[in-house]
């Protein structure tokens, strides 16, 4: 079976149509050339170019040839450019999630687009999903990295994984725009304890639900939840109607809704991390390139 090589030989003589001037745009002698063509038209047991004293021209089937042993070695060429891009992180797909509160934040559409830049070969398959839920999908395999919430519960967990932390953002209290405290530089939380709150359901939104009951019992009391609602937008409308009030992170300030006033706590517990879970166990070259760019993403913000 021929070679890459005979077809490099081939190609060169076909275009110069002459062995002579083939031999010096090679770089090497005539007489290996000729040994590399004859055995190459023995192999395919076909003549692909006439020869005589003067001149050298192709066959009807070596013109075919021709055609067809330019697009091999067209194929070979980009073949070697997507593999080597693929080991080097550049090329490929890379199954990405990130929780609902993540969609508000600056560093998902400043990481997303630097990604594109950087490897726009790599198609990025985009989908929600809760803290918990992505640390079970990256271990079982099903996504390849997570925006999350939360630091791994589970002793489990917290070995298989690694935690690349992007943010510590501050919580902030949602209330009625005229609530006696809207307006306010800063509040203690227990400045509103006794006081209504609304918020998701601990099953879907574990880490934000807990955050809350922690920060009230530095407090020195339990919140009383009136109402739940399953999106954090919907919480900021339960806030407007003056059901209650709600704890959401600070990146939730882009969201403009009428009647809703948004004051920063001054306990310094009072955060949400956001961080990139993924397998602690060699990444494969897209993750590892999708980290890095985080890293040069999140010092570019200043995070």
């Amino acid at each position: 079976m021929f070679d890459f090589r005979q077809l490099r030989y081939f190609i060169a003589v076909a275009e110069e149509l002459s062995f002579t001037r083939a031999a010096q745009r090679l770089h090497l002698s005539q007489p290996p050339l000729s040994q590399q063509i004859q055995a190459l038209e023995h192999d395919l047991g076909i003549c692909l170019l006439k020869r005589d004293k003067r001149n050298v021209t192709l066959t009807e089937p070596g013109k075919l040839f021709l055609e067809h042993a330019r697009q091999i070695l067209a194929m070979a060429d980009d073949t070697r450019i997507q593999v080597a891009e693929a080991a080097a992180g550049y090329s490929g797909h890379l199954r990405l999630a990130y929780t609902v509160s993540v969609s508000f934040h600056p560093a998902l559409p400043k990481i997303l687009i630097s990604m594109g830049q950087n490897a726009p070969n790599v198609r990025i398959w985009l989908s929600e999903m809760y803290t918990q839920p992505q640390f079970a999908a990256i271990r079982l395999g099903q996504i390849d990295a997570g925006l999350v919430r939360d630091m791994p519960s589970h002793e489990d967990d917290a070995y298989a994984l690694r935690m690349d932390v992007i943010d510590r953002e501050p919580l902030l209290l949602a209330l009625p725009e005229d609530h006696r405290l809207a307006g306010r530089e800063q509040l203690e939380l227990v400045e509103v304890a006794g006081e209504p709150f609304v918020i998701q359901p601990r099953e879907l939104a574990a880490t934000l639900y807990d955050r809350l009951v922690q920060l009230a019992a530095k407090a020195g009391f339990h919140p009383v939840v009136r109402q739940q609602a399953q999106q954090l937008n919907g919480l900021l409308a339960l806030v407007a109607a003056g059901i209650g009030l709600a704890l959401v992170p600070a990146s939730m300030q882009v969201v403009k809704l009428a009647g809703v006033s948004y004051v920063p706590l001054a306990d310094p517990d009072a955060y949400l991390l956001l961080a990139v879970a993924s397998r602690a166990d060699g990444p494969m070259p897209v993750v590892s390139q999708f980290l890095e760019t985080v890293a040069a993403a999140k010092t570019f913000m200043g995070l």
